[in-house]
């Protein structure tokens, strides 16, 4: 007896908890005697319908009309008795669902196609189901595919007690979280990243490549967000998944090729333009299939989900070569270069990776479709990679902007230093002798030049004008003028000639590279004119150009003698000198401005003339300066 009661126990130790769990608290209704027809006849819900012109609905239903019915049969009195008897369905459309007939459920809006992310919806079945029932779904479609390129998800139906298809629905929500969560975060990082390069861009705006890499960053956690809040079923419109997806991917996919070009300061080919149009016409498709209306959507759906899906991606491939392109050949890069450049590499490849695999999914014969086997894999892959590459590329940037701030400082130092050279170059105030009027203009073509100009009063009541040009351009060409003007000082009792063969002198003994051209003049109180040139422009009297003895620019040879002109002005002459960026001004149709246009114009004031050179094409300082009697 104790044995035949153990092994009772035993039995029903065994026994009992599978014959507790063989009652299920949910079946899965299969889609195998599913039928479907287009159209919209509510008609089409009655449970004896005759359903011998319907096809059969395959697992990824392509749908090219609207309005669709969809039936199924199933034996669903196994969950009669119940507490809560419930039917759960997902399907990626709005639609209404009958169940032998009788309206139980709507989900979205049958009129204009919208639905919302929560796809999956349940409602209470009635009590008095019959042996086999009759479940029709008439159902409004806006989309054909998901986004970016995946199958379209299935129609799932399932029928249990209200609690457990509660419970089902919480562990596909998590299942499905649980798949997009590493690149939602890593992701989020990168939009972290981004607004600091955009700081950093906001500090130097020179930095192009420092906008589109924060362009970039910061518009890639909206979309993985919203695939995350897809996963999650959150109650948001399709039509907003959509446009959360195309936007920002648009400005990914530009931004991303773009900043190779611009780090590497180098113009985008337009084969890269081309591609980027290829890569991109699918975001631009999928923004106006999420605002069109149903029929024309699903017809523009279809397309992007078919041969245009397949050429998008295959452009965005070649398109992430991209850095390969923008810093080749590697033995011209600098040394500063060379870091930022393997990173912006190591990015072209992962990219590479991701949309090969997602090309494989554009059903392109005889090719395995590996989205479906790796997405989740080279989804994690692509995220950590991009997060890793963009928080090296940051440091790399970061100490740039350092080292260019320092630069800068630097700089400011000597643009402080070379503006009071230029103040020297060119004085605010001019010595005038009483009877005189003196007036000048001076426009640089950068912050410093090379030109320079001097007025003042000689003892015996004269006038003296010193005006030249230095060859080159900025600072080393102002300390050289500045040298000419110190070197000018204190030397009133000599004449013209005197001072230019002094000046001529000290830059031969200075050795410099290059010279300069000078012109003198000396005007006493009763208006004669003496004149000394070393290779200067000649003045112009009244319009006139005058007809001066010339010699040799200072500093190239010491040797160098100067001759002087002597000339009488008569009361209301006006002498105009100008430097050689007057003449050598050109247009942009590479004419030059010349000495013709300058006599023409060399009669009105002096800021005039100044605007008219701007104006005409101003390739060189310009210094315009007059003396009125």
């Amino acid at each position: 007896m104790r044995l035949q009661g153990v092994a009772l126990f035993i039995a029903v130790a065994v026994i009992a908890p599978s014959a507790f769990s063989a009652r299920p608290t949910a079946l899965t209704i299969p889609l195998q005697g599913c039928v479907w027809h287009s159209g919209d006849n509510p008609d089409w819900s009655a449970p004896s319908l005759d359903e011998s012109g319907w096809q059969h609905y395959a697992l990824h239903q392509q749908v090219s009309q609207s309005h669709l019915w969809i039936r199924c049969h199933a034996d669903l009195s196994p969950i009669v008795d119940f507490d809560e008897p419930a039917l759960q369905v997902r399907l990626y459309a709005a639609y209404e669902v009958y169940v032998d007939g009788r309206l139980i459920g709507t989900f979205g809006n049958l009129q204009s196609g919208s639905f919302d992310m929560n796809l999956i919806q349940q409602w209470p079945l009635p009590r008095d189901l019959r042996h086999t029932s009759s479940i029709a779904i008439r159902s409004a479609w806006h989309f054909t595919s998901a986004i970016p390129f995946a199958p379209y998800p299935s129609l799932e139906l399932r029928a249990g007690s209200e609690p457990s298809l509660r419970d089902r629905r919480s562990t596909v929500i998590v299942a499905e979280s649980e798949r997009r969560l590493i690149p939602a975060i890593c992701f989020c990082i990168v939009g972290i990243l981004g607004l600091i390069v955009l700081g950093l861009w906001i500090n130097d705006p020179d930095r192009r490549e420092l906008l589109v890499l924060g362009i970039n960053c910061v518009a890639l956690p909206p979309i993985y967000l919203n695939y995350l809040g897809a996963a999650a079923l959150l109650a948001y419109p399709a039509s907003a998944y959509f446009i959360v997806w195309a936007v920002p991917a648009f400005l990914t996919n530009i931004c991303r090729t773009v900043f190779f070009f611009q780090l590497a300061r180098r113009r985008v080919p337009f084969l890269f333009w081309a591609l980027i149009a290829l890569a991109t016409a699918i975001h631009l498709i999928t923004f106006a299939v999420a605002v069109l209306p149903p029929s024309a959507a699903l017809w523009l759906d279809g397309l992007r989900s078919g041969q245009l899906g397949a050429i998008s991606q295959f452009a965005s491939v070649l398109e992430s070569s991209a850095p390969f392109f923008a810093f080749m050949p590697w033995r011209r890069l600098s040394r500063r270069m060379r870091p930022l450049a393997a990173l912006c590499m190591v990015w072209g490849v992962t990219m590479m990776l991701f949309f090969s695999v997602r090309f494989t999914s554009a059903r392109v014969p005889g090719l395995p479709d590996l989205q479906s086997q790796w997405s989740n894999t080279v989804s994690d892959f692509e995220a950590i990679a991009t997060l890793g590459v963009l928080v090296a590329l940051l440091t790399l940037l970061s100490r740039e902007q350092q080292q260019v701030t320092r630069e800068r400082a630097v700089l400011a130092g000597e643009l402080q230093a070379a503006q009071q050279v230029q103040q020297l170059l060119a004085p605010s105030t001019l010595d005038t002798l009483p009877g005189f009027r003196l007036a000048v203009a001076f426009h640089p073509v950068s912050e410093v030049g090379g030109d320079f100009y001097n007025c003042s009063i000689l003892p015996g009541k004269r006038q003296r004008i010193i005006i030249g040009d230095v060859s080159g351009k900025g600072a080393a060409a102002a300390m050289t003028a500045a040298v000419i003007l110190g070197a000018a000082q204190r030397r009133e009792d000599e004449s013209p000639a005197a001072l230019l063969h002094h000046l001529n002198l000290v830059l031969a003994n200075m050795r410099v590279i290059g010279f300069a051209t000078c012109l003198c003049a000396e005007i006493s109180s009763d208006r004669e004119l003496l004149l000394a040139n070393a290779g200067h422009l000649a003045p112009y009297r009244n319009g006139q150009e005058l007809s001066i003895l010339n010699g040799l620019p200072l500093g190239i040879a010491p040797e160098a003698e100067y001759a002087e002109t002597t000339l009488q002005l008569l009361s209301g002459d006006l002498l105009t000198f100008f430097s050689d960026g007057v003449v050598e001004a050109r247009n942009r149709a590479g004419e030059l401005f010349g000495f013709d246009r300058a006599a023409a114009i060399s009669t009105q004031p002096t800021e005039s003339i100044a605007s008219a050179i701007q104006a005409f094409g101003q390739e060189d300082d310009v210094t315009i300066v007059t003396l009125a009697l």
